[in-house]
């Protein structure tokens, strides 16, 4: 079908290893979004399970896919970022999925606003769940900037679409960083800029028990954290960081 010249194209990046178990789920919510202006590049980090044969047999909607060994997610996200030829792009992990098929057409209208206002990041909320699919959190808040940057507010990363320049002006992701690269990338771009949230519309779900759920990535987390703030001058430790740390201790003893 004919795509309105005006129409953003939507880069949707999906980083898998081993990821079997829910990356079909992934995929196929990708395929069904209702918005046709869209890539998907699946990067694999060397999977060993059945993810290659799911890439396989979903080839038809996928516009990139390769599986080689990598150096962990962002080193996977950035060479993803080669392939990527969108206006706007997102990254989603194997066990996270579009939460409706049509989330990405309700966000384009706030893409457009925001291009049109010189914004570069916009954002939804994330919805987390159990195993079971039974939703345990969902997270979003509407970004201030002097608040937010220093209470260390960041929106929340598979609910958030980053206009390609971003990329362009602030280079990659830091590989440095095993956890927080994203994080640390958001911290770049917002230093000086806004970011747009749209309340109404949950754009992923995502499963936990994830990388940055895990207790013994705690410390990491915590290290990483100060890292990436002391790269830009920030404080080091926030209120919101020791409440966020305290509920990772929490839900990984009593969950």
């Amino acid at each position: 079908n004919m795509i309105p010249i005006n129409l953003p194209k939507i880069t949707i990046i999906v980083a898998v290893f081993n990821g079997a178990a829910t990356l079909q789920r992934c995929l196929k919510r990708i395929a069904s979004q209702s918005y046709d202006n869209k890539e998907l590049i699946v990067m694999d980090g060397g999977s060993t399970d059945e993810s290659i044969k799911i890439l396989e047999d979903n080839a038809q909607v996928i516009t990139y896919w390769e599986s080689r060994t990598d150096r962990g997610i962002y080193h996977a996200w950035n060479k993803a970022l080669s392939h990527a030829t969108g206006d706007w792009i997102i990254f989603l992990g194997s066990d996270d999925f579009f939460w409706k098929e049509d989330v990405l057409e309700k966000m384009v209208p706030s893409l457009l606003t925001a291009e049109a206002s010189n914004i570069r990041l916009v954002y939804g909320k994330i919805a987390f769940i159990d195993k079971m699919g039974e939703v345990q959190n969902v997270l979003g808040m509407q970004w201030k900037k002097k608040k937010s940057i220093s209470s260390d507010q960041i929106p929340p990363h598979p609910g958030l679409l980053h206009h390609a320049n971003i990329f362009r002006d602030h280079g990659r992701f830091d590989e440095t960083f095993r956890i927080v690269g994203d994080y640390e990338l958001l911290l770049r771009e917002l230093k000086t800029r806004e970011a747009m949230f749209v309340p109404e519309i949950i754009v992923a779900g995502v499963q936990s028990g994830g990388v940055s759920c895990n207790i013994r990535n705690l410390l990491q987390i915590m290290n990483e954290d100060i890292s990436a703030r002391r790269k830009h001058g920030l404080d080091l430790i926030t209120t919101r960081a020791l409440r966020y740390y305290a509920g990772l201790l929490y839900n990984s003893i009593f969950h």
